[in-house]
């Protein structure tokens, strides 16, 4: 059942599925039925004379090369030298060198480096300075040190468009004092499922405070058109996305199909993006996601006829990291159709160089019209010049820049992020006053999320899934526990932190911070709105302190609402604190009283998003609704005890989580399969294949029993984990996804080892680990990755994967295994072109 928002159900209808009457009478567009918008910017003869006067000049190469974008994990200074290529990218998990996480100074000798292959013309080329793009979506969050704002969910609980004002133009300062020019941000989708993994990174479902925040991110993050600041230095180029309807696919599934009528999202997912031209945004990303079947980013009515010609939008389209391959017809390295439909440049991350080759063919055979090539680059050309690229000069030598140290987590910005972060939190629940707490008081601090940076930060921060982070990786930032500290101790009390609740003298009150784990895009989707389904043991955390008569306040970290109404119960306070970023002690500035008992800060947030009854979305009423918040000044009243039972039943599968702490996951088997063919149950260890094969033994590495070490007698024998309904990670194949095990070779006296998955009879993906499974450290624990992409290539049907883990080794072969999980964050990644 797709959830239809309470604002809109006087004037929309909701759709239901691919078969239904609106979906199939609304497959067409009717781009008079729109909202029209008007571009800001007047006519600017100057402007043209020099976009006309440059591309006379360009060859056909050279113009092709501004249509596209690659990474800069697979290109070099040299290549844009040779390729005149358009723009670079920076993604999730690309840096300088290929380093792990960077600084504010290795950014700047890239993006130096960068410029100056462009702008060299001692080949003959002209010089065309390089747009350079990253995610800077929640402040410049690729940088260590950088100011870490809210997640959007959490701002849009702030109902405070000049708030947000304040954060684009601080994110636009850091983003610009690195050297960069370009952020792929503000992100308009209106979420209307919140198990879509991207859910955090839209405001609202609410399209009102979308559209009202368009209007202040871009104006933030550009400058306000007609005045001085617009795209000067100390600005960046805004891009709204993703177009169109990104937060209403069916399911909640990302990249997936928004299954609604014309008029819905005309009206619904459209309404961030008339306010966005209005306030001059330069470009916008196309979406992944399909309407009714059709793939955005080959729409032409919706690209050219609705978003360039009704809503007069002149800055220029750019693709979604290799979206243009999903179009029927098309790869990722050729797809005339994507360009014929409106996408003037596209971002070809790994796929650049195929990508010019087969684009410039068809350019050449007239394919892709001379009249829409010109038309691409003369819109590129433009952003470039208003953004005053061409006089710029060196991006380290720019004014911000070269102050980097000044302007990269400045004082002034992070306080910005802290009154974000207290505007924010949403008080659910506050059963007899407990809160504000008393900083004189003993004061304990548990939860996993209690002195994590990262935690609370979420995914997009210093890796595209935000996970193997350590605090000290963020320097002049402070966890929710650290500020809490502070706090206490300043005004004469005792406060300690400690995870698991253990505490050495009984505290007055104690705080449990606790949530879900960081995540980007697909990795978050989820079947339903169960928080951590099967793992209790927040819940029981909390019971625990409840019961040793501590009364608890619930702090929740989480990007999207979840059904926690065991734990809404269980506490008496509760607090959706989001995922506030770097900023930990502006939670603190809320929760507690100041040193002489007044309330320094309430809790000004409401919600944005309802809130569940139920863990089945859009099932009845919702638990808290559209606006809802306590204050200390108001709504005093004891909640009442919810209802917990969560509209689920039966084992709920994950498909990114297939074995841990020993065990395999709910909704998968463990098994050992013998040189024989003969299968054997792997849940009760030890075990032995009946053949004597293979066998598997408990053994601890991070607490009693949490792996099992297999030791094969003879060659052949597998150990497999087994889905009870087969998943499709087909969505997941489709970027920088590994599946990830923890393991530790014990002996490997061959190199015939193998990873794969199953999908099926005959159906599967072997990955040789050979030389590099021998060159691990013998002994030592490590992460290993195999990109699902490799798996793909040797064979494995990626929609139907019922094995999502198959081993095997040599006679004498023994390995340790103790997680196995789909991820980015890994000690060493196979290669399997070798």
């Amino acid at each position: 059942m797709r959830f239809c928002p309470a604002v809109l159900a006087a004037a929309l209808v909701c759709s239901f599925g691919a078969g239904s009457v609106l979906a199939a009478e609304n497959s067409a567009v009717h781009p008079g039925q729109w909202p029209s918008a008007h571009w800001p910017l007047p006519p600017d003869s100057v402007l043209e004379k020099r976009v006309a006067s440059l591309m006379a000049k360009m060859s056909v190469e050279e113009k092709v090369g501004q249509l596209i974008q690659g990474d800069i994990l697979s290109v070099t200074p040299e290549d844009v030298r040779k390729y005149r290529l358009g723009s670079i990218l920076a993604g999730g998990n690309s840096k300088p060198a290929g380093l792990r996480i960077v600084n504010a100074e290795q950014w700047k000798a890239t993006a130096d480096a960068f410029y100056r292959a462009a702008m060299d013309t001692s080949d003959g080329h002209f010089a065309i300075p390089l747009l350079f793009g990253i995610d800077a979506v929640h402040g410049h969050n690729n940088t260590v040190g950088a100011t870490l704002f809210p997640q959007n969910s959490a701002l849009g609980n702030a109902h405070d468009p000049e708030l947000i004002r304040e954060i684009g133009a601080a994110t636009a300062a850091e983003v610009r004092a690195t050297g960069i020019n370009w952020t792929f941000a503000p992100t308009l989708a209106v979420p209307q499922n919140e198990r879509w993994g991207r859910a955090y990174e839209g405001y609202s479902q609410d399209p009102k405070i979308v559209a009202s925040y368009a209007t202040a991110m871009i104006e933030g993050l550009q400058g306000k058109v007609g005045t001085p600041q617009f795209l000067d230095s100390s600005h960046v180029i805004a891009s709204a996305k993703h177009f169109l309807g990104d937060g209403g696919t069916k399911d909640g599934k990302d990249q997936g199909d928004t299954e609604v009528s014309e008029t819905v999202l005309s009206k619904l997912h459209a309404a961030g993006y008339v306010p966005a031209i209005d306030a001059g945004v330069q470009t916008v990303m196309a979406s992944y996601s399909s309407w009714n079947g059709q793939k955005m980013h080959g729409y032409k009515a919706l690209l050219t006829d609705v978003l360039k010609q009704r809503m007069d939008f002149q800055g220029f389209v750019i693709g979604d990291w290799n979206g243009h391959g999903q179009v029927p017809g098309c790869s990722n390295d050729d797809c005339p159709i994507s360009i014929n439909a409106g996408v003037d440049m596209l971002m070809a991350p790994d796929s650049w160089r195929g990508l010019y080759e087969h684009t410039l063919a068809e350019v050449k055979s007239g394919a892709i019209p001379m009249a829409r090539v010109d038309d691409a680059v003369a819109r590129i050309l433009r952003v470039k010049f208003r953004a005053g690229l061409f006089e710029a000069g060196m991006p380290s030598a720019q004014p911000l820049a070269v102050k980097s140290a000044e302007v990269v987590g400045s004082a002034a910005h992070r306080a910005v992020a802290r009154r974000a972060v207290r505007e924010s939190m949403v008080l659910l629940k506050n059963n007899g006053g407990l809160l504000p707490l008393d900083p004189r008081k003993r004061i304990l601090v548990a939860g996993d999320g209690a002195d994590s940076i990262s935690r609370q930060s979420g995914g997009w921060t210093l890796t595209w899934q935000g996970t193997g982070l350590k605090n000290e990786d963020f320097p002049g930032a402070q966890s929710i526990g650290a500020g809490i500290v502070e706090q206490v101790s300043a005004a004469g009390g005792q406060a300690e932190i400690a995870a698991d609740g253990r505490y050495a003298h009984k505290p007055d009150a104690a705080v449990v911070v606790f949530g879900e784990d960081p995540y980007a895009e697909f990795q978050g989707d989820l079947p339903n709105l169960l928080y951590r389904p099967g793992d209790n043991h927040d819940l029981e955390l909390i019971q625990r302190l409840h019961g040793d008569g501590i009364p608890v306040v619930a702090v929740f970290l989480t990007g999207r609402p979840l059904w926690v109404n065991r734990e809404i119960n269980a506490a008496d306070a509760f607090v959706a604190a989001w995922l506030p970023g770097s900023e930990g002690g502006g939670v603190a500035d809320v929760l507690l009283r100041t040193r002489d008992g007044h309330i320094a800060h309430d809790f000004r947030g409401r919600l944005a998003y309802t809130w569940p009854r139920t863990a089945v979305p859009g099932q009845g009423a919702p638990q808290f609704p559209l606006g809802y918040g306590l204050s200390y000044a108001t709504n005093r009243a004891a909640l009442p005890t919810l209802p917990e039972v969560s509209g689920i039943s039966g084992e709920q599968l994950s498909v990114s989580n297939y074995f841990d702490r020993g065990k395999a996951a709910r909704g998968y088997a463990f098994s050992l399969t013998g040189a024989d063919g003969g299968v054997t149950a792997g849940d009760v260890s030890p075990a032995t294949t009946a053949d004597g094969s293979l066998r598997m033994t408990a053994l601890d590495y991070k607490a009693q029993e949490d792996s099992r070490r297999f030791s094969w007698n003879k060659g052949g024998a597998e150990v497999a984990i087994r889905a009870q309904t087969p998943v499709d990670l087909d969505r997941q194949t489709n970027g920088d996804v590994l599946l990830v095990t923890t393991l530790r070779v014990d002996a490997l006296p061959g190199r015939d080892a193998w990873i794969g998955m199953g999908c099926g009879k005959a159906c599967q993906g072997r990955v040789a680990l050979g030389a590099q499974l021998a060159a691990l450290p013998p002994g030592q624990w490590t992460r290993m990755g195999v990109p699902l992409k490799c798996i793909r290539a040797a064979g494995a049907d990626m929609h139907h994967i019922d094995k999502p883990l198959v081993w095997s080794a040599g006679q004498g072969a023994a390995l340790t295994i103790s997680r196995v999980v789909l991820g980015t964050d890994v000690d060493v990644v196979i290669d399997c072109a070798k």
